[in-house]
């Protein structure tokens, strides 16, 4: 790991707070009642619910949707035997993306416990708190044994992810690989590298699904599997231990159909897969270095269909496809255990997604790759919003059908819709604008390149392939500050710096600047002074005369400043008479756009529709549909303010543009966030809430009602300021701005500038 990507990660996990997850309650607690409620004398009431009918619990509780992930560190990432102290970082991790992926609370629990069977004991003992229980890091061969005793003491779901997840996801990639080259599964030979807790758990799946366990082949360490071999044989790989004279891999895999890779980086090689059937499956899944690179394998078998654990290969075999949506299925119906029938659901429901038609959400996120089904899509993408949709209801109706559902999911179909919910309020925001940006292409002129937090973001620009970073500032500044952050930015490889004190740079923009303003009281020496000492000045003209595809400013100075110089070089564009300023808030229940923070002090009626439509235009390219509230402090002519007349003159406007936009106002933020409430103000509006576009009446409501949320809602992620309706793409920060908000207003600049050149 490189020294800055090191020194991020411990910045990530240490600030603002230590750690990556919180306790937050559900549930009110202001007044004396509350607590009586919460606590005595009122929670009695639930105990002794409990007591007469337990499955109360999972009404009076959270512990339908609560997981523990437990390890004892034994065998973490890649990392080894590093204790459960040290494997912390790690659970929280998990828990993360089960609260992201599929809205599942978790609490990480860390065991300093060797001894199986004790482990065992503590891990049961669990039983009245939890859901169900995810399994992490436990080495092979104990956590087959731990699971088992588990499973057979346990009336709850225990599932060790390590084993099962990758089984899951890896069946679902070999069934769709076999479909493709048109190979029975009953017919074909399988030879794993590996012979760990995932590898046996990816080869016992595979026979579910119909594999011939006599036409398996393991390798592990000390060569083949095979009956009489010399040494202790583990139980698991016994039943594996197939008669062959082949005694190393190379010789394993010859006329093998499917490769799967669990062992280490280039243990395969391209002379060895030549040697394999037709059409050959190679899921190399070893991370961070696969057991052969994709484009090895290529080359040695074109006919090769691959696979890897890796993200920037195509075909990624990762957990994250099943472990939150089977949970998700089985806490939502009660299940008692995860049994296999449940895995086989799981496996073919992600299987058939990535046979299915994509939709246009989907496709958008992704433009640019062909998501057919095919040699290079075999299995969804994680940030896939339909997994939810189609893994969990799956292993919920398995669940009822194999009869380990306490509470059956009759209406499937409603269920579904709840899903979809979940995937709205848990909001991908950002996941569909990066997307599109590592496909753009685009330079991103850094107004403020000497910056440090700017320097940080263009490191991550680079990294993820986001766009190309134009640093404005002082060479020798930058490059000092490059070498003392110790980041990997080489100018003229990575970066282009773009010197303000060069005479080439600063007269060229001067001369520019002047002939465009020089009927505004602009002189020729005015426009050279500007032009050394205002950066957002000399990038607005910079991109206006074409040096880069769209830029960012703002990071320290006053935001009018800003604007007014974009205003002034760049313009707006044909047909727009209002610029605007729009900022984003991903907040734990909403994702919300706010305008206009910065620009309009007072805006008509006009201005106000013209904003709107604009705002909705932008909000499409994050993959959402707008839904947009004109904001008052009245609702539908409850006020006759000339505040609340403007609100409902510009929805008319609105209406008369764009007929089709959901629109409605003038209404109080209330209504706007709460269809109950919207409901009863307006019964018949038509509008289904909640709504994701807040237009305000003024600018201080726009920016105190942003500022105040963005402090009060705590860690949500803010993407802004977003610049409405300027001729070319230019956003404007603000002083606060961290690296995030950077990284993410340029991959947003980066598919703005995209869009508007059709590229």
């Amino acid at each position: 790991m490189t020294s800055d990507l090191r020194e991020a990660a411990l910045e990530y996990h240490r600030l603002p707070t230590p750690g990556k997850i919180s306790v937050t309650p559900t549930k009110s607690m202001v007044t004396q009642r509350d607590l009586a409620l919460a606590y005595s004398p009122g929670v009695a009431e639930a105990c002794m619910a409990i007591v007469a009918d337990p499955a109360q619990a999972d009404e009076l509780t959270a512990r339908s949707n609560l997981v523990a992930v437990v390890t004892n560190g034994t065998a973490v990432l890649g990392l080894g035997n590093i204790g459960p102290l040290a494997g912390k970082p790690v659970m929280e991790g998990k828990g993360c993306l089960f609260k992201k992926f599929a809205g599942i609370d978790v609490f990480d629990i860390e065991l300093a416990e060797n001894d199986p069977d004790a482990l065992i004991e503590t891990i049961a003992r669990l039983e009245p708190t939890f859901g169900g229980i995810n399994l992490e890091d436990i080495k092979a061969p104990e956590c087959f044994y731990i699971e088992k005793k588990l499973r057979e003491r346990m009336n709850i779901p225990v599932f060790h992810d390590d084993q099962h997840g990758t089984a899951i996801v890896a069946s679902a990639a070999i069934v769709n690989g076999l479909k493709l080259v048109g190979k029975d599964i009953a017919d074909v030979k399988l030879v794993c590298s590996g012979a760990g807790a995932a590898a046996i758990a990816c080869i016992d799946l595979a026979v579910r699904l119909g594999l011939d366990p006599k036409k398996v082949l393991i390798v592990d360490r000390s060569g083949v599997v095979y009956p009489g071999r010399p040494g202790p044989l583990e139980e698991n790989k016994a039943r594996y231990a197939n008669a062959t004279s082949a005694r190393t891999l190379a010789e394993a895999v010859v006329g093998a159909d499917v490769f799967l890779g669990l062992s280490a980086p280039g243990v395969l090689t391209g002379a060895m897969i030549k040697a394999m059937a037709r059409d050959p499956l190679i899921f190399a899944m070893a991370n961070p270095d696969p057991e052969i690179r994709p484009e090895d394998a290529v080359a040695a078998r074109p006919d090769a269909i691959i696979g890897t654990g890796r993200s920037d290969y195509p075909n990624q075999i990762n957990n994250v496809l099943c472990f939150p949506f089977i949970f998700r299925g089985a806490l939502d119906c009660g299940a008692t255990t995860i049994n296999e029938a449940m895995k086989v659901a799981a496996a073919h429901a992600i299987a058939e997604l990535a046979r299915a038609e994509v939709p246009e959400a989907v496709a958008d996120a992704y433009k640019g790759e062909d998501l057919r089904f095919g040699r290079d899509y075999l299995i969804p993408k994680p940030f896939d919003p339909r997994l939810i949709t189609s893994v969990a209801p799956a292993v919920a109706r398995a669940a009822a059908d194999s009869g380990v559902a306490r509470r059956p999911i009759l209406d499937l179909d409603g269920y579904r819709q709840k899903l979809d919910k979940l995937v709205y309020r848990s909001g991908h925001a950002m996941e569909p604008v990066f997307a599109r940006a590592r496909r753009a292409g685009k330079t991103v002129i850094l107004a403020e390149g000497e910056d440090d937090r700017v320097l940080r973001a263009a490191q991550i620009v680079v990294d993820e392939h986001i766009a190309t970073p134009l640093l404005l500032g002082r060479a020798s500044v930058i490059e000092r500050k490059i070498k003392a952050l110790d980041l990997r930015l080489e100018p003229g490889r990575d970066v282009r710096i773009i010197d303000p004190q060069d005479p080439q740079v600063y007269t060229r923009a001067a001369d520019l600047y002047y002939a465009a303003r020089k009927r505004d009281g602009v002189s020729g020496a005015l426009a050279l002074s500007q032009m050394r000492n205002n950066s957002s000045l000399l990038a607005a003209t910079l991109l206006q005369s074409g040096e880069g595809d769209a830029m960012l400013c703002g990071v320290f100075g006053r935001t009018w400043d800003h604007l007014n110089a974009i205003r002034d070089v760049i313009g707006m564009r044909p047909g727009v008479r209002t610029l605007a300023v729009m900022q984003m808030l991903v907040l734990p229940q909403h994702q919300l756009f706010i305008c206009d923070t910065h620009y309009n002090a007072d805006p008509n009626a006009e201005q106000v529709a013209e904003i709107a439509l604009l705002a909705a235009e932008e909000v499409r390219r994050f993959g959402v549909t707008p839904r947009v509230a004109l904001l008052s402090h009245s609702s539908f002519g409850t006020s006759n303010l000339p505040s609340a007349r403007k609100m409902r003159q510009a929805r008319e406007l609105v209406r008369q543009r764009n007929p089709d936009l959901a629109v409605e106002g003038e209404m109080r933020g209330s209504a706007a966030l709460s269809q109950d409430i919207l409901d009863s103000a307006m019964p018949d509006s038509g509008f289904v809430g909640p709504a994701n576009v807040l237009v305000m009446p003024n600018l201080d409501a726009a920016n105190i009602s942003y500022n105040l949320l963005r402090m009060a809602a705590g860690n949500g992620v803010t993407i802004g300021g977003i610049l409405l309706g300027a001729a070319k793409t230019a956003h404007v920060l603000t002083p606060s701005a961290t690296v995030r908000r950077i990284v993410n207003m340029a991959a947003l600049a980066a598919v703005d500038a995209s869009q508007r050149t059709g590229r």
